[in-house]
């Protein structure tokens, strides 16, 4: 079994990184406009005596220690992952019970990440070819020193299976556990790409929304995407 142990840390910066989403969760308007988070549970508590679902929208706030949670605008697409966790939605590092932010160091590496994904999503419930989802682009800021995993091989290495995310988990649960702020590793869905996987969202800022983008099932797998303010088509090879 691996350990932190393991692997060495390196200092990660992207300036452009970018995350891509799905656009059906509107920004959480606590977030985005209270200034101080330690203003928050006084807040929520008011707010819930004529609101009893607020904390649907919210989330799970205690899972953010109050040190490392960000506001203002564009917080709620670095927090909404750390506040929605559910063991039913686990991912490559983590079993559910603790969210990660995912990033890639480009846009090509984070459309094959998400085009993976939506594929197998459509393929299981068995949805007809079309145009489906659609998602926003997100370019943030990267600043962070993290486990780097870039040493492992795709397709070798036991953290980087396709499909079998057993060792990553784990390692994900004892990395957080050591106060590891997380990992760098290659991007399995696309050659030469690098993903991060960021365990607190301080470690990532000024997100801003770019494009939105439509995804096409053609039954098999996602062939193409449209950005939607031009209307451009753009097949993925």
């Amino acid at each position: 079994m691996v350990s932190p142990g393991d692997f060495p840390v390196a200092r990660v910066e992207w300036p452009g990184a970018i995350r891509i989403i799905r656009s059906a969760f509107p920004p959480i308007d606590l977030f985005e406009d209270i200034a101080d988070p330690a203003d928050w549970p006084l807040l929520i508590q008011a707010e819930m005596k004529t609101n009893p679902r607020l904390m649907e929208t919210i989330g799970n706030l205690d899972l953010v220690p109050p040190s490392r949670r960000v506001s203002g605008a564009g917080a709620s697409w670095l927090m909404a992952p750390f506040s929605h966790v559910s063991r039913d939605r686990p991912s490559r590092f983590s079993d559910g019970s603790f969210g990660v932010l995912y990033v890639a160091e480009s846009f090509e590496t984070a459309l094959f990440e998400t085009i993976h994904h939506h594929g197998r999503f459509m393929a299981s419930t068995g949805e007809a070819p079309g145009w489906t989802s659609q998602f926003r682009e997100l370019a943030l800021s990267v600043d962070a020193t993290l486990h780097d995993l870039r040493g492992e091989r795709v397709g070798e290495s036991a953290l980087l299976r396709r499909d079998n995310y057993a060792e990553s988990q784990a390692l994900g649960i004892k990395l957080r556990a050591a106060s590891s702020d997380g990992v760098i590793y290659p991007s399995v869905r696309r050659p030469s790409g690098e993903c991060a996987g960021l365990f607190w969202p301080d470690l990532a800022s000024n997100p801003v929304q770019g494009r939105h983008l439509d995804y096409h099932w053609n039954g098999e797998r996602v062939d193409l995407y449209r950005e939607a303010g031009t209307g451009k088509v753009f097949r993925i090879g």
